[in-house]
Formats: C-alpha cells, sequence, structure tokens
C-alpha cells in the first residue's frame, strides 16, 4: 500500500489547558458540594459560593482559550478529513452520554411515582407504613408526604398550562430559528444567519428568565423546595438540569453568534454551528419531555 492511501492527523502540541480545565471542575464540584452542606447543617457561610464562581470562572476562562485554539488551527487548515470525522463522533458520543444522564433522573421519577408512592401508601402489602404514616394517602403530585414534619409537601404544583407551556413555545421557536441560521449557511447568507442566531440565543435568554421567575413564585408561594418531599426533589432536580444545559447551549450559541459576526462559517466548513445546533435541540426534546412528565401529567 503506498503514502498516498493515508492522510496526515493533526496532533497538537502538549497544553496545560486540561489541568486549568481539570481545577475548575474540582472547584465547582468542591464549591455545590459546600453549598449542600452548609444548607443541610444551616450554617450560612459564604465559603461554597466563592468557591462555586471562582470555580467557574477558571472553567469559563480555559474553555475560552481552549476553542479558540481550535478555531485557530481549524482556519490554518490543520485538521484532515480523519480529524473532522473524530470531532463528529466526538459530538455525538457527548449527546448520547446527556441522554443517559437524563434518562436516570426520568427513570428515577418513573419508579417512584409508578411504584414507590403506592407501595408506602401500603398497596402490594410491601410493609407495615400504615403503622408508620396513618395519615398518608398515596397520590401524585405528592403534597401530603409520609412524614411532613421533616418533609413539609408544598401547597400547590406549577400548572402546566401557564410559564412552562410559554417555555415550551420559547424552545420549539428557538429550534426552528437556530435551523433558519443553519439554513442561511448553506445559502452563504451571512446577514441572516446573524439574524437568525440573535433570535435564537434571545429566546434562550428569555426561556432563562422565565424559568427563574417560575422558581421563585415555587419557592415564595407555594412551598415548593427541595426539601418540599421527593416531588420537589425530582422536580428541581429535572428542571433545574435542564436550565443548566439550556445555559450552557445559549452561550454555545452566542459564540457561534460571535463567530458569525467575524465572518466564519462556510457551507463546507460550519461544523462547530452544527455541533451547537445538535446540542440545541437535544435540550428542545429534553425540555418537551419534561413537558409531559413533570408538568402535564405530574401536575
Amino acid at each position: 500500500m503506498t503514502d498516498s492511501a493515508y492522510e496526515p492527523y493533526y496532533v497538537p502540541h502538549s497544553s496545560k489547558l486540561p489541568i486549568f480545565a481539570s481545577i475548575g471542575i474540582f472547584l465547582t464540584v468542591f464549591g455545590i458540594g459546600h453549598i449542600l452542606n452548609d444548607l443541610s447543617a444551616g450554617v450560612d457561610s459564604a465559603f461554597g459560593m466563592v468557591t462555586l464562581i471562582l470555580g467557574g470562572l477558571v472553567m469559563g476562562l480555559t474553555l475560552f482559550f481552549w476553542f479558540s485554539k481550535v478555531i485557530e488551527e481549524n482556519y490554518k487548515q490543520l485538521y484532515s478529513n480523519q480529524m473532522n470525522r473524530s470531532y463528529v463522533w466526538g459530538m455525538s458520543w457527548f449527546i448520547f452520554s446527556e441522554v443517559m444522564f437524563f434518562a436516570a433522573f426520568f427513570g428515577a421519577l418513573f419508579y417512584v411515582r409508578v411504584f414507590v408512592v403506592d407501595w408506602i401508601g401500603g398497596v402490594g402489602d410491601r410493609g407495615p407504613s400504615g403503622m408508620l404514616w396513618p395519615n398518608y394517602e398515596p397520590h401524585w403530585p405528592l403534597l401530603n408526604t409520609p412524614d411532613p414534619e421533616r418533609f413539609p409537601g408544598a401547597s400547590g404544583v406549577i400548572p402546566a398550562m401557564g410559564l412552562p407551556l410559554v417555555n415550551t413555545l420559547l424552545l420549539v421557536t428557538s429550534s426552528f430559528t437556530v435551523s433558519f441560521a443553519h439554513h442561511a449557511i448553506k445559502e452563504g447568507n451571512r446577514k441572516r444567519i446573524i439574524q437568525w442566531l440573535t433570535v435564537t440565543v434571545t429566546l434562550g435568554l428569555i426561556f432563562l428568565f422565565v424559568q427563574g421567575y417560575e422558581y421563585v413564585h415555587a419557592y415564595n408561594d407555594l412551598g415548593l423546595t427541595l426539601g418540599s418531599g421527593i416531588y420537589g426533589t425530582t422536580f428541581f432536580m429535572l428542571t433545574g438540569f435542564h436550565g443548566a444545559h439550556v445555559t450552557l447551549g445559549t452561550f454555545m450559541l452566542l459564540i457561534m453568534l460571535f463567530r458569525a459576526l467575524k465572518g466564519h462559517f462556510t457551507d463546507d466548513n460550519c461544523f462547530g454551528f452544527e455541533a451547537a445546533a445538535w446540542y440545541w435541540h437535544f435540550v428542545d426534546v429534553v425540555w418537551i419531555a419534561l413537558f409531559i412528565f413533570v408538568y402535564v401529567l405530574g401536575g
């Protein structure tokens, strides 16, 4: 076999960026853990929040320089077709891992709602639950918790046809607008790329604002918190992690907007945008599942 059967595969020089990324992740997780411990112990300390913010800053700066380096290498045409395929597979497996991440939480919601709530209520002779919690009645959403003194239930739930419906319309619309931006790249229409990306980022920011308002209403008016029993826990775990993913996706699309303003992306060189668009569509699909199983069927 001749040498022409092979193509060069670019191997970057050694970098300190992965070390800084590890430090940023450690500080972020350590800060979150410290905040949760303080909350459970009733301690008022700013150390956890400061650590969390520091970790976010370190991670943000690391990603900024890392992505800048990747973009620079791409525009120097250092990458081969094999390298580009590795990016496609890398993003595909990353999204698959995110699917499994949310599948675990949806699985927990299903298990609790279909099995555990009834078992604790004595259905199926799963134990003397009537002796432990005589006033407990199995019902979902679980507002009347088995142990209301330790885990007081919420006074109500967020109605699906209110703010959640607004957010659903926002995200579904944003999936169309990001697709319009992709079509504009294929057509080479720079003005429309910028316009549709601006609309998409704006919709993402409005979604986050509406969800923040929803959380304030849930905490202050309904007593729906992480400590309000299993319903509050699953509600905030699913919607909260999804909100974190929307934040990341909005940030990714904002970077794509900055790149579009600088004249990046062509018909045959736009995988950075396509990867961000894939992620945004994934976030949209997860929200539709959340809207159905958490708000419509769980409300």
